[in-house]
């Protein structure tokens, strides 16, 4: 005679420590750095994308804008630097997509980590990359004959003031990545979003130079407040109400969107 043996229940995986969690965040940051190694068209978005927006504005538009390519050049850097950090938000939720359709976070689901570690790890991973494109922003501008105005504190204060701002809006865009079932969705919904909220605002142009009735919506523009901060850190002037304004749009944005897009990540996975 054969006995049968009940199958015990399936043990849980204990509940992770937040600290555990930041640490396996920053595991699956590197993760995805890392396989920037492998496949360096990654990092195309941050380099190229940018690269080409600085050349393309400044010497087609300069002239015309601001009688100088020079002149131009101080005013639209940082609104370039700006329009990138934005239109990269999209590979976050690009890339969030993506990983859900391979699978990938069906494997890490079986692992002991906390489950919210995958999404933090991905959007550290893409502010790395945010900040790698503002600093070859900055460098190609110092080539061209941008010149810093402030100092060094206030160049640092511009890094973190984007970098809060830009990991404030990817919750827009993983929002959007896990509500579609395909990447291109998310690119598409990013554009359609991005390209009337950057450029209807005085990233590219002065507000002076646009008809009237657009001036209202150029004013309480988001991406016009964040422009006008980066700018006076990086060349000078106004710096306190820009840097507020645009901090309390970063907060309410979070504070919206973030609990949203949670709630759908933990749906989806």
């Amino acid at each position: 005679m054969t006995t049968l043996t009940a199958p015990s229940p399936r043990t849980l995986a204990p509940r992770t420590r937040p600290w555990e969690g930041l640490v396996q965040s920053a595991t699956l940051s590197w993760r995805t750095l890392v396989q920037i190694r492998h496949n360096p068209m990654e990092l195309i978005d941050f380099s190229v994308q940018p690269i080409m927006f600085l050349l393309l504005f400044t010497y087609v538009f300069g002239g015309a804008i601001s009688g100088s390519t020079d002149d131009y050049l101080t005013f639209v850097l940082p609104g370039v630097i700006v329009q990138n950090s934005l239109f990269g938000t999209l590979n976050t939720g690009v890339g969030l997509n993506t990983d859900l359709a391979k699978g990938v976070f069906d494997r890490l689901r079986a692992l002991p980590i906390a489950r919210w570690s995958p999404l933090a790890g991905r959007i550290v991973a893409d502010m790395v990359k945010q900040a790698w494109a503002m600093a070859l922003l900055l460098g190609l501008g110092a080539i061209m004959g941008f010149r810093v105005g402030t100092d060094v504190a206030s160049v640092v204060g511009a890094f973190a003031l984007m970098l809060g701002f830009a990991m404030a809006f990817s919750w827009i865009s993983v929002l959007v990545g896990m509500l579609v079932n395909e990447p291109e969705k998310v690119m598409i919904f990013g554009f359609s979003v991005m390209f009337p909220l950057t450029f209807v605002s005085n990233a590219f142009a002065p507000t002076g130079t646009m008809p009237g009735w657009l001036q209202g919506w150029v004013d309480v523009n988001p991406v016009t407040s964040v422009a006008d901060a980066v700018r006076g850190l990086l060349v000078g002037g106004s710096v306190a109400g820009p840097v507020g304004t645009s901090l309390l749009w970063a907060a309410g944005i979070l504070v919206v969107f973030a609990p949203l897009a949670v709630r759908a990540f933990r749906r989806r996975v």
